[in-house]
């Protein structure tokens, strides 16, 4: 297998970065774009055109991929989470998300690793490592407030992971039902210093 490489996302990264933030999203993200899908228009196409998009948090400004023999294999999207995060009101968030917001605003100012994901073909490949560690080089320049992620209290496999480099669990929230979800359990909020 060829060595793995990262780059920064391009406008033609959008499809797959659509397909890999529905396999990072425990099935969040088509539930979320089926709301926003116009009839005859399916929720990969809308996540499709939220990733071309030049502005908002998923963004495929706000990404990176990882590539093994020139194709696509991993994803990472992340931002800062705004400084001011926990004075958010969070009264009219949806009670689906709500949890992840609660979560985001108890980092704020960390640089928040929004999507890590691997295609299944390409796992066990050390893909996961690397793109983390492609997180922790944009944070040291954009947050110095340190990281943050969120991930599934069922996804042993992640949270193995995210402990095995530095993160540390910080606080849950209870997954509140939702079509389509692919786990129970809670939301959990890991973070670490920058090294």
């Amino acid at each position: 297998m060829s060595t793995p490489s990262i780059r920064p996302a391009t406008l033609r990264d959008a499809t797959h970065l659509a397909a890999l933030v529905d396999i990072a999203g425990e099935g969040l993200a088509t539930y979320f774009w089926g709301q926003m899908a116009d009839v005859g228009q399916s929720p990969f196409e809308v996540g499709r055109i939220r990733a071309r998009r030049d502005q908002g948090a998923f963004t495929w400004r706000n990404a990176h991929v990882a590539e093994i023999g020139g194709e696509v294999a991993g994803a990472l999207v992340g931002y800062r989470i705004a400084d001011d995060a926990a004075d958010e009101d969070l009264s009219e968030t949806s009670e689906i998300v709500r949890p992840l917001a609660e979560l985001e605003a108890l980092a704020p100012g960390r640089w928040y690793v929004n999507v890590l994901a691997v295609f299944p073909e390409f796992r066990g490949n050390g893909l996961g490592t690397l793109l983390l560690r492609k997180a922790d080089e944009v944070g040291r320049r954009d947050a110095p407030a340190g990281m943050a992620i969120i991930v599934a209290s069922e996804n042993q496999g992640a949270l193995r992971l995210y402990e095995k480099v530095g993160y540390r669990t910080i606080a849950r929230r209870a997954v509140f039902p939702y079509p389509g979800n692919r786990r129970g359990g809670d939301w959990v909020l890991l973070t670490k210093p920058h090294s």
